[in-house]
């Protein structure tokens, strides 16, 4: 057995994109447009999976896109996707700076979760060690739910 990917509903494929693409740093790896079924399926990845992704059409986040309308709830019940990154204080505040809110903020150096914009609960994990505690992490309080 092997993972291939995730996929997760958006409700705006502009609006997605510009987070996880922008803010967050993944990488699109593909798109299908399915004019009969009125849907749109990008194929995203973690930078540093981008070459497995190409290659072996895995690991990747897929976002479907559904053309009509539909009002989408529920994204706490999904659980959360998971990322590893390199410095988890610098990607927080870049996603501060950029108008994400950390539901969850770094206070152990080790992780932290946001929200895209469907509501999908996304966990951010320090690689190797925790990072030392550092303000304003250290005393941040939590805001809303991942």
């Amino acid at each position: 057995m092997q993972y291939l990917h995730t996929m997760v509903r958006i409700s705006d494929l502009d609006e997605s994109l510009d987070f996880y693409c922008n803010k967050l740093g993944m990488v699109e790896i593909s798109r299908r447009e399915v004019e009969a079924g009125r849907f749109t399926l990008v194929f995203l990845a973690a930078p540093e999976d981008e070459p497995r992704a190409r290659q072996d059409k895995a690991p990747m986040l897929e976002l479907t896109w559904n053309w009509d309308p539909e009002e989408y709830t529920g994204g706490r019940n999904f659980g959360h996707l998971a990322y590893r990154v390199k410095d988890i204080y610098a990607l927080c505040r870049s996603l501060m700076d950029a108008g994400i809110t950390i539901n969850r903020p770094p206070r152990d150096g080790r992780m932290a979760f946001i929200r895209s914009p469907d509501g999908i609960s996304i966990e951010l994990l320090q690689e190797g060690e925790a990072l030392p505690e550092q303000e304003p992490w250290a005393s941040m309080p939590n805001t809303g739910t991942w």
